[in-house]
């Protein structure tokens, strides 16, 4: 009988720390005062916040039985399609913590700091040599900042060429976030849909492209999983009319070393080192979505830049083409760290090897569970591989009920009803993380459930049963959010 990670287990219930104290409770003891007390600090403070009173064992299990109902990629899978969910190896972990990284004030001045300057400065020039591009700037704080700061310098160019553009290609393969980068500057975003084979016809693109339009914006490969093949030859129609291609990097973990990303006509790539680089994410950050530029962009790169003079590694600012500072402090600079650790370990041999075992992981899996789900390009895929709940449909079963009741098995459901190309979409990705048995054991358990799916539908529509909550009431939960706490 096959044995799945999911069991009832122990589940504990923790109440509020304000519902747990009891007056008295304390966690240590306060040493004997051995000065006189006085009102003044009452009288300007007051009797300050009403914190609970509470044991030391108290807190700890508070704390602990709180991690316990997390899911964490140190505990199992993260099949998440379009995430990149990757191991995070410890050994970045500790190099982030290194005191003259982690204790490092924003406010120190360049000679006080040419350790992490000289980091920085070198982890671009390894993002360039992985890209193939000509130039970077770590300045983005997450994807979509990556997105903004690619927008901006289109429009920088355009203006720096006396010819503002109004206009943005936006595939329906895209990630969500592309429109509304492009938005945010002022673009109006024009949708693009993909052919029968769920990539970009070129012909299609050089219908949209004219003199208002300022570039188009390609993730690839895209949310379908697929290498646009096309994209050379849509990059030479949208450079004839003088616009920019965009490469959303977003899923550049099945192509490290692979893919020469300038070579094939991209002219500004960004990329989230906590995806590709393995830096942790999730739970609202910290990330980094750095930007890499061809030579003709990167006068308009953000600031500050850091540079390397007579020996000395400096932060410089004056650039007068720039589109400016994109945020105060590198305040994310441990997530620089960790990914600076992730490219040193592994080197340029294993990192293309990362990307092979990514595409080799995610085509196993399409080819495992092709028979039982409906596939919607059933070609090979790269790092991820989307099906749908076509076949399901018919005992009433959907998408939804069929990652509700993964759960029950022990596995983190993958991303689900995205891409929006594909109704009822399942998108799995298993990165190059996982081994051939933690992968088999997804695959079986997805089996179990599409034959649970034809003979008791309704286990799976009352799913997950095992669980610590159930369904949620995601409608209520949108229309009417509790923002109070």
């Amino acid at each position: 009988m096959q044995e799945y990670p999911g069991t009832t287990g122990l589940i504990f219930n923790e109440p509020l720390l304000w519902e747990k104290g009891q007056k008295g409770r304390q966690g240590f003891s306060v040493p004997r005062r051995d000065v006189e007390s006085s009102e003044l600090a009452t009288e300007f403070v007051g009797d300050g916040p009403d914190f609970p009173d509470l044991g030391e064992l108290d807190v700890i299990r508070h704390y602990t039985r709180l991690s316990q109902w997390n899911f964490a990629v140190d505990l199992g899978m993260y099949p998440l399609g379009s995430c990149t969910m990757k191991y995070n190896p410890k050994t970045n972990e500790r190099q982030a913590a290194s005191p003259g990284f982690a204790a490092a004030h924003p406010m120190l001045p360049p000679n006080l700091s040419q350790g992490i300057l000289n980091l920085m400065y070198d982890l671009e020039r390894y993002l360039v040599e992985i890209t193939g591009m000509d130039a970077a700037s770590l300045q983005p704080a997450a994807g979509a900042h990556g997105e903004l700061a690619g927008m901006l310098l289109f429009h920088a160019y355009h203006q720096s060429q006396g010819a503002p553009r109004s206009k943005i290609i936006v595939p329906d393969t895209a990630h969500g976030t592309n429109p509304a980068s492009a938005a945010l500057c002022g673009y109006k975003p024009v949708a693009i849909s993909s052919n029968a084979d769920g990539i970009l016809a070129s012909e299609d693109v050089a219908a949209l492209m004219d003199e208002e339009t300022s570039g188009i914006m390609v993730t690839n490969p895209n949310t379908l999983g697929l290498f646009e093949e096309n994209i050379k030859q849509i990059a030479d129609i949208v450079h004839a009319k003088g616009g920019l291609v965009y490469g959303d990097g977003a899923n550049m973990n099945a192509i490290m070393g692979i893919a020469d990303m300038g070579e094939i006509g991209i002219d500004v790539l960004h990329l989230n080192l906590h995806k590709t680089f393995s830096s942790p994410h999730g739970g609202g950050g910290p990330g980094s979505g750095p930007v890499c530029v061809l030579k003709h962009l990167e006068p308009f790169l953000p600031v500050p830049r850091v540079i390397k003079q007579n020996g000395q590694y400096l932060l410089k600012e004056d650039f007068p083409d720039t589109i400016g500072r994109l945020h105060g402090f590198n305040g994310n600079v441990g997530v620089l760290i960790r990914a600076y650790a992730y490219i040193m370990s592994l080197g340029a041999e294993n990192l293309k090897k990362a990307s092979q075992l990514a595409v080799l992981n995610a085509n196993y899996i399409k080819e495992q569970l092709k028979d039982t789900f409906h596939l919607a390009y059933d070609r090979p895929c790269m790092h991820e591989c989307v099906f749908s709940d076509e076949r399901q449909q018919a005992h009433k079963v959907t998408t939804l009920d069929m990652v509700k009741r993964l759960m029950d098995y022990g596995f983190h459901p993958p991303t689900i009803y995205f891409p929006l190309v594909v109704p009822g979409a399942i998108m799995i990705e298993p990165t190059e993380t996982e081994s051939k048995t933690d992968i088999d054991l997804l695959v079986n358990a997805f089996k179990a459930i599409a034959k649970e799916a034809e003979e008791k539908p309704d286990l799976l529509q009352d799913a997950p049963r095992y669980s610590r909550r159930r369904r949620l009431d995601e409608t209520t939960a949108a229309r009417k959010p509790c923002l109070t706490g």
